[in-house]
C-alpha cells in the first residue's frame, strides 16, 4: 500500500504501522501525529460583507431581517455611492432606489447599527446609514436595521462627505471537513491512501527576531508543549518569564504563529485555528508551514514535534572547533575571543538570537577551557525557585549559564552571588532547612531584605544556609555538583562563574 509521510510517498506492506511509516522522519516520541483519512473542503458565503470606503475598509455583519436580505440582494450595487451626510450621531451613504415601506416613527439606534432610511420619506431616496453614536431618530422606514459594523470601527471617525464606496464584497468562509485522527500512538495501523504528518514546521518572521528566538527556545527541545487549546488557537504558556518589546504586528491568519508582547499572559505563544485581526498586544513570530492539522486538534497537555526554519543558530557548550563548523555551516562567520583552542568550550556567543545572527553574517565566540565550567543539579522539587534560578543564570535558554560573585572572602563559610532582586520578591518561603551541606545552592526568599540573592555553601550548616540566612530565609535551590576547590581558587567578587546542568 501507498501512504504520503510529511509530503513524500511511501510504499509499505498491507497492514503496516504508524511506527514503521515514519521511521527516519522528524518526530519526538509522546508528540501527536495527525493520520488524514479523508478531506472534504466546502466553500460558502458567510454574512459578513466587506466594504471598502475611500477611508479604509470595514465589515458589516448583516442580521436576519428582511430588510437585511433586500439589501444582500442589492449590496453589489452599492459600489460608488457616496457618503451624503457625516454628523455626530451617523455616516448615511446613498442614495438608491428600494421598495422599503413608508415608517416615520422614531427608534433607538446603538452606536455601529448599520440600517436603511429613505430621504424626504421616498424610497426612490433610500440611504445606507452607521450610527456613530447611540441615538434616536426617526429615518422614513422604521427602525430597518440590516446588522452591525463588526472590524474597521475606526473608520467611522476617518469618513467624510463625499468619500466613496469603492467596492462591496461578500466574504467566504472555506470549511474542512476532515476525516482525521490525531494519535500519539504508534501501533496505529494504516490502510492505504493515508496522509500523515509527523511536526508542525514553523517558517520564523525575521522581521521579529525576539520573538523568533522565544518560539525557539520553547522549542528547543524539539517538541512544544500545548498548555491552552480553543477554538480559536492552540498556546504554549511554558515561558510567561520574559520581556518581549513590540515587533511585527498583523492580522493574525490561520497558521499564524504570535507571541503576546505585553498584558496578562505575556509570552504566551499562539498558533491560530481561525482567522482573527491584528492585535498591537500580539508579534508575528511566524507561521506553520506544515502540520497545520496537528496544531488544529492538538488538545490541552499535549505536544508537538517542531521543526523551524531557520533552526536555532546558538554554539554555546560546544567545543571551539565544533562551534565553528557548526556556524559555519549555517552561514554564520564565528570570531573567537577568550581561550581559542579547539577544545575551549563555547560559553558565551554575542549575538545570541539566531535572526540577528543570520542577518549579522558572524558571531563572536567567547571559550574557557573545560575545566573552568562547572556541573551543577537543579531541584525541582520547588518550580518557583527553581524557575527563578534558571531564569536568572540563562540556564532556562542555553545550556551553560552564568553567575556573577557579589561576596567572597577566605575562611567565609559561603560564597554569594548577585540574584535579581524584582523576580525575588516573588520566592515563597520552604520549609526550614533541619541542616546544609557543603556545596548546596540556596537562595534568600522574600522573607529577608535581600531576596532573591544566591549562595553556595562551603561548610556543613545547621544554623545558617549557603546565602547566610537562617532557615526560613533559604530556599535550597539545587546542589553544586563539582570540584568547590577549584571553583574557590583565586575566586574574586564580580569574578563570572559558568555552570551547567549538562555533561560538557
Amino acid at each position: 500500500m501507498k501512504v504520503t509521510v510529511n509530503g513524500v510517498e511511501k510504499k509499505l506492506r498491507s497492514g503496516a504501522t504508524l511506527k514503521t511509516a515514519i521511521a527516519g522522519e522528524p518526530y519526538v516520541k509522546g508528540s501527536l501525529i495527525a493520520i488524514h483519512l479523508s478531506e472534504e473542503r466546502v466553500v460558502k458565503e458567510t454574512r459578513d460583507f466587506e466594504i471598502e470606503t475611500d477611508a479604509g475598509t470595514m465589515v458589516l455583519r448583516l442580521n436576519e431581517t428582511p430588510e437585511a436580505e433586500m439589501w444582500r440582494s442589492i449590496a453589489m450595487g452599492m459600489e460608488g455611492v457616496t457618503a451624503r451626510w457625516v454628523t455626530h450621531d451617523i455616516a448615511s451613504f446613498g442614495s438608491f432606489p428600494t421598495d422599503l415601506p413608508t415608517d416615520r416613527g422614531e427608534y433607538r439606534y446603538r452606536t455601529y447599527d448599520c440600517f436603511l432610511a429613505l430621504g424626504g420619506f421616498d424610497n426612490h431616496t433610500t440611504y445606507m446609514m452607521i450610527a456613530r453614536d447611540n441615538h434616536t431618530g426617526s429615518y422614513g422606514a422604521g427602525q430597518a436595521v440590516i446588522g452591525r459594523i463588526t472590524v474597521g470601527r475606526h473608520i467611522l471617525d476617518h469618513i467624510r462627505e463625499g468619500d466613496g464606496i469603492r467596492s462591496v464584497r461578500p466574504m467566504m468562509s472555506e470549511t474542512s471537513r476532515e476525516n482525521v485522527d490525531v494519535t500519539s500512538d504508534l501501533t496505529y495501523k494504516l490502510e492505504d491512501g493515508y496522509r500523515i504528518e509527523t511536526y508542525m514546521g514553523l517558517t520564523l518572521d525575521h522581521r521579529s527576531p525576539i520573538s523568533a528566538e522565544h518560539a525557539l527556545i520553547l522549542a528547543s527541545r524539539g517538541y512544544m508543549n500545548i498548555t491552552e487549546s480553543t477554538g480559536s488557537f492552540a498556546a504554549c504558556s511554558d515561558d510567561l518569564d520574559v520581556d518581549i518589546p513590540v515587533e511585527d504586528i498583523g492580522v493574525r491568519e490561520v497558521g499564524a504563529v504570535t507571541v503576546r508582547n505585553d498584558g496578562i499572559g505575556k509570552g504566551r505563544l499562539y498558533v491560530y485555528r481561525e482567522r482573527r485581526q491584528l492585535s498591537e498586544v500580539h508579534n508575528t513570530a511566524g507561521t506553520v508551514s506544515q502540520g497545520r492539522a496537528i496544531m488544529r486538534y492538538a488538545p490541552k497537555d499535549s505536544m508537538v514535534t517542531v521543526v523551524a526554519e531557520p533552526a536555532r543558530a546558538l554554539a554555546v557548550g560546544m567545543t571551539m572547533a565544533e562551534g565553528e563548523a557548526f556556524l559555519r555551516g549555517r552561514g554564520i562567520y564565528p570570531c573567537r575571543t577568550g581561550d581559542v583552542a579547539d577544545d575551549a568550550i563555547i560559553v558565551e556567543q554575542t549575538p545570541e538570537r539566531t535572526l540577528e545572527a543570520i542577518a549579522n553574517g558572524e558571531v563572536e565566540i567567547f571559550g574557557i577551557p573545560r575545566e573552568k565550567v562547572f556541573k551543577i543539579k537543579v531541584n525541582d522539587k520547588d518550580a518557583v525557585s527553581a524557575h527563578y534560578f534558571r531564569k536568572v543564570t540563562g540556564l532556562s535558554h542555553k545550556p551553560i549559564g552564568t553567575l556573577k560573585v557579589q561576596f567572597t572572602f577566605e575562611g567565609l563559610p559561603m560564597v554569594t552571588f548577585y540574584g535579581d532582586e524584582v523576580r525575588g520578591k516573588n520566592l515563597y518561603p520552604q520549609d526550614p532547612f533541619k541542616r546544609v551541606k557543603r556545596g548546596d545552592i540556596g537562595l534568600t526568599n522574600q522573607a529577608r531584605p535581600h531576596h532573591g540573592l544566591i549562595g553556595i555553601r562551603l561548610e556543613d550548616s545547621k544554623e545558617f544556609g549557603p546565602t547566610g540566612e537562617e532557615g526560613y530565609g533559604t530556599n535550597i535551590v539545587g546542589k553544586f555538583d563539582d570540584d568547590l576547590d577549584r571553583l574557590m581558587k583565586d575566586l574574586e567578587e564580580d569574578d563570572v562563574v559558568y555552570i551547567t546542568e549538562e555533561e560538557i
